[in-house]
């Protein structure tokens, strides 16, 4: 057996799908269940029970599964012994970033890491704050960039980005831009285009709306900012964006900050606070990013 086939075989037993540990661990399905196979000859047991449709462990896979884990992880070490002795960092970083959230300076970290650290693997990953969260906490994802209402999740460690104010963006001569103040209330007269749940702005807004008792209507629900504001051009509803979202978008749109929310709508990064070398590097190219950016 080699450790490939062992990595294979703790993504079928974690995912409990073929094509799903395929997609993880970047090869064809064929090839994964060909791999497993062979290690099931090799260990003279089957290691999945595959009349279901999920892929379930059998007594003997569920036996060998910690074991692999703890060779995987010993094979890890022993790279990351010999790379801290000799300064060069290896293993892999999986990176989560917010969907449709393309903040520049997080992919110039991305390329100076790389440049600086070519044994390691750089995975990217798009998904919904709260998913990312929740990945980052079970170790699925080294580190995100997430929208949040909170400056630190629970149990993980933070760098915050940006802390703006929500804003009401409507297009020149909508009734909102001929006003000086707007408040959570005035919303309630006019449809609302936003971010779905799961999303930091929209925890934001939701959490406003429950402090006001205001129950606005939300008449779209999109995962950009670019939609959000080309819905809200096109009078479909007043778009709930954070200052800084709106800026690339006041030629076409007028910004006014809902003067009755405090609560701001934050970006950062997140991490656990056990980590290996790689992903401590990667922070610091990060920070130094992230800095020049402010």
């Amino acid at each position: 057996m080699d450790l490939r086939q062992l990595e294979y075989f703790i993504a079928v037993a974690e995912e409990q799908n073929f094509t799903r540990a395929a997609e993880r661990v970047h090869v064809s399905q064929s090839g994964i269940s060909a791999q497993i196979r062979q290690l099931e000859r090799e260990l003279g047991a089957a290691l999945f029970d595959r009349s279901a449709r999920a892929a379930t462990l059998t007594a003997a896979g569920k036996a060998a599964l910690e074991h692999a884990r703890s060779a995987l992880a010993a094979a890890g070490a022993v790279g990351q012994a010999v790379g801290e002795v000799t300064n060069l960092i290896r293993g892999e970083v999986t990176i989560g970033m917010v969907t449709g959230c393309t903040i520049t300076p997080l992919f110039d970290a991305l390329a100076t890491f790389h440049q600086a650290h070519p044994g390691v693997r750089v995975t990217l990953l798009e998904d919904n704050s709260d998913q990312l969260t929740g990945a980052v906490r079970a170790g699925a994802v080294d580190l995100a960039l997430i929208g949040t209402a909170t400056a630190a999740p629970d149990g993980l460690d933070s760098f915050t980005i940006t802390s703006d104010r929500l804003v009401a963006a409507v297009p020149p001569g909508h009734p909102l831009a001929e006003s000086r103040r707007v408040g959570m209330a005035d919303l309630s007269e006019h449809p609302v285009v936003c971010m779905p749940p799961g999303t930091g702005l929209r925890a934001v807004f939701d959490q406003a709306c429950a402090a006001r008792d205001v129950r606005p209507v939300i008449a779209f629900q999109v995962s950009t900012a670019e939609a959000i504001a080309d819905l809200a051009a096109r009078g479909l509803g007043v778009g709930i964006l954070s200052d800084s979202m709106v800026t690339p978008y006041r030629d076409k749109l007028v910004a006014r900050t809902i003067d009755d929310v405090e609560i701001p709508a934050l970006l950062a990064l997140i991490w656990r606070r056990t980590h290996g070398p790689a992903l401590r590097e990667f922070l610091v190219h990060a920070r130094r990013a992230f800095s020049r950016r402010a």
